[in-house]
């Protein structure tokens, strides 16, 4: 008899590991010889991705389709601003309790939104996210309209605050990525994917629907607000409408339908093409932004899987395989 096994990985997968791996070293030393604008663009950038990350998280592979994930962005900067000009936190230290203290507000939050379904729920998490930042637009003790600055790291040199907020960026990128690859590989990733193709089939085998879609919706929950306390942190100021603007969401589709829905490759793809274009283009205003919306529905239209899902049907190119082959 043959023996059968299970096989997970590729060849391509395991090289992307050792690339990847690499290109994480030679970014971990760019403090060290590269400019300081290009590890602020790099800080930007990631919160972008890993924001984008997280919402790919939630629509791609849940199917929950929501355009109101900036509050919990907002609402993580605002707590990393409150510990830190407030309690003495250490900025970088508030940045993962922010996250987590997003994650713990999600859940009542949740209880709002899974009221909703389709459309409706994808406009009432936009609803949420509004309601977020009039919440906080009427705080004084944050600067209310206006917002504030972040005065918890003026004893801290500039070198080395963008160092560390540097390196904190990679760090999350990294946790990003190989967090949602883990998380899919999972059983509860596998019941998600299931859930996805077919609700009803999936509760049928047994699979706790309302339970899956709630740890997925708090650890998108986490990621945003992850991304919004590493923001603030390097843009050292905070307001409502730059916290919660639906910019934060937009972008975020934007990379994930260019890159590919529910494809972890997708948000790369997205973040590094949607960095091009930015650095190149954003000086045009609106006709940049006109322009990001042609180049979505362009790619919608002839590359319906996105750029990295047409290559993957091309070519079987797959870095982060999921799936589980038989192999004798």
């Amino acid at each position: 008899m043959n023996n059968v096994h299970v096989v997970r990985g590729t060849r391509k997968s395991r090289i992307a590991l050792w690339v990847g791996l690499a290109l994480v070293a030679v970014a971990a030393s760019m403090p060290w010889w590269a400019e300081s604008s290009w590890m602020r663009e790099f800080v930007e950038i990631a919160c972008y991705f890993v924001f984008a990350m997280m919402w790919n998280l939630l629509a791609g592979y849940g199917g929950m389709v929501s355009i109101g994930q900036q509050a919990f962005f907002g609402f993580g900067g605002y707590v990393m601003l409150m510990l830190g000009n407030m309690a003495g936190v250490n900025p970088f230290v508030a940045i993962p309790i922010a996250a987590i203290a997003t994650a713990i507000v999600a859940l009542p939050v949740s209880w709002v939104a899974f009221r909703l379904q389709g459309g409706y729920f994808a406009i009432g998490t936009w609803v949420i996210a509004e309601v977020f930042r009039l919440s906080f637009a009427n705080l004084s003790i944050v600067g209310g309209g206006s917002g504030t600055s972040l005065t918890a790291l003026r004893g801290i040199e500039r070198a080395t605050r963008e160092s560390l907020t540097f390196w904190i960026a990679l760090a999350c990128v990294v946790a990003a990525i190989g967090g949602v690859y883990l998380f899919l590989r999972s059983q509860l990733g596998l019941a998600l994917l299931a859930i996805r193709d077919n609700e009803v089939a999936a509760e049928s085998q047994g699979i706790d629907v309302k339970r899956t879609k709630l740890a997925v919706y708090l650890a998108a929950a986490f990621g945003a607000g992850l991304a919004g306390a590493l923001y603030f942190v390097g843009n050292l100021r905070i307001s409502p409408d730059a916290a919660f603007s639906v910019n934060w969401t937009a972008f975020a589709i934007f990379m994930v339908v260019i890159g590919g829905l529910g494809r972890i490759e997708g948000p790369i793809v997205g973040a590094v093409l949607f960095w091009a274009l930015n650095r190149f283009f954003s000086d045009y205003g609106s006709w940049y932004l006109m322009g990001l919306g042609l180049l979505a529905i362009g790619v919608t239209i002839f590359f319906r899987q996105g750029l990295w899902g047409w290559l993957q049907q091309r070519h079987g190119w797959s870095l982060f395989p999921t799936t589980r082959r038989l192999n004798d």
